[in-house]
């Protein structure tokens, strides 16, 4: 049997969204093992509160055959992330969450298999100040500030891709590029973040850009938005398909 098949899909939300990685919705998962992979591209979502819904979630993802991995998204408590220690794992900085849940965190290049990987995550919180709630009120509760990707993750990411050339085989992140943003016809408030990305990629080689936040699965050139499905790619092609 192959080891380090890699998946990857978009939010789950704790256990709002987790239905997509449930045995009756992904029923190849009894054909894998700890050595395969499912990336989460942010708003994980079960470090949220420290409660015991948290640790029910954890239990179940590492219960599971396969080794979790994600980026933070902008639903992500990173007061409670922040806790983690940080390590090494497979070429970039990481936080092991459990034995079986791992946090890939900003700017860092990875190779898992044969597969290299640059990652980033981070968003703006587009529900920041709306009807129900305000950014006072909420902060460090719904939002955190630490959410928004920033210029030390640019430059941390440019200075790992130096390592490999400027070339990686997939690029992880939770919120798009400005420029697909752009075409999208999503006309909500400047995200910083999304800029940070764009220019991650300029001159960067890579295959694929899979990435999640705005809960669609819609395909802009090289970059694939994942929402309730999931993708495996492929190293050998260099391609991916889709998970029925």
């Amino acid at each position: 049997m192959a080891k380090n098949r890699l998946f990857i899909t978009g939010d789950t939300h704790g256990d709002i969204d987790i239905t997509k990685l449930t045995t009756k919705r992904f029923p190849l998962q009894k054909q894998l093992t700890k050595d395969d992979y499912v990336i989460i591209c942010g708003d994980f979502g079960a470090i949220w509160s420290g409660s015991e819904l948290d640790e029910n979630l954890l239990k179940w993802y590492k219960e599971k055959p396969w080794t979790t991995l994600f980026v933070d998204g902008n639903h992500d408590n990173f007061d409670l992330l922040e806790t983690y220690p940080v390590t090494e794992w497979n070429g970039g900085k990481v936080q092991f969450i459990n034995d079986s849940v791992i946090h890939l965190m900003r700017g860092q290049v990875y190779t898992i298999g044969e597969v290299t990987i640059l990652t980033c995550g981070g968003a703006m919180s587009h529900d920041r100040g709306k009807a129900t709630h305000t950014e006072e009120r909420d902060i460090h509760k719904i939002w955190w500030p630490q959410e928004m990707v920033t210029g030390y993750d640019l430059m941390e990411a440019k200075e790992n891709l130096k390592k490999v050339d400027n070339k990686v085989d997939l690029v992880i992140t939770h919120t798009v590029p400005s420029d697909v943003r752009l075409r999208m016809g999503y006309y909500t408030n400047p995200d910083i973040s999304e800029d940070y990305i764009e220019e991650m990629l300029k001159g960067l080689d890579y295959k694929w850009h899979f990435c999640g936040h705005y809960h669609v699965n819609e395909q802009y050139g090289k970059t694939q938005i994942l929402y309730n499905k999931i993708v495996e790619y492929k190293k050998k092609t260099g391609e991916y398909k889709w998970v029925k």
